[in-house]
């Protein structure tokens, strides 16, 4: 199964037609706004507008072997305990070995906003993120298809 914090994903398309390709269920998970996909292996789940609702589902969901996309390193630190293979839309791996590093970065860079030290902007999501993100996606969705 590949679960999506969907809500800001900006590679849902490329989610759909990777996961289609290896036959795996896709839950796509936001507080509003996804789209009605005619695909049975694709199920959206709508959830309230509370503080880490979608964050919450996903992880109480997710398990050993599954697969999550998401751009939330608390999220995915979350995901990585519970066995879940986790990258982001940027192709960015998380794992037991970077998971307490990309944690302590976010916490930094939160710290750095709040005192005014840093303005906080991200980079645009660019072509490069997107080819990155495909051949991730692809490399894990194996992974997972060994390992069930």
């Amino acid at each position: 199964m590949i679960y999506v914090d969907a809500d800001a994903c900006p590679v849902k398309p490329e989610i759909l037609k990777v996961a289609e390709r290896h036959g795996i269920e896709v839950t796509l998970v936001a507080n509003s706004g996804l789209r009605p996909s005619r695909d049975p292996m694709v199920k959206n789940v709508i959830v309230s507008n509370a503080f880490d609702a979608a964050d919450n589902w996903i992880a109480e969901h997710v398990g050993e072997g599954d697969i999550v996309i998401t751009a939330d390193v608390p999220l995915a630190g979350r995901c990585v305990a519970a066995g879940a293979l986790v990258t982001g839309p940027t192709g960015r791996v998380f794992d037991q070995a970077n998971i307490g590093m990309a944690t302590a970065m976010r916490d930094l860079g939160q710290h750095l906003r709040e005192t005014g030290e840093s303005k906080g902007y991200n980079a645009a999501f660019s072509p490069r993120d997107r080819s990155k993100f495909l051949e991730t996606l692809d490399r894990l969705c194996r992974r997972a298809k060994s390992t069930s």
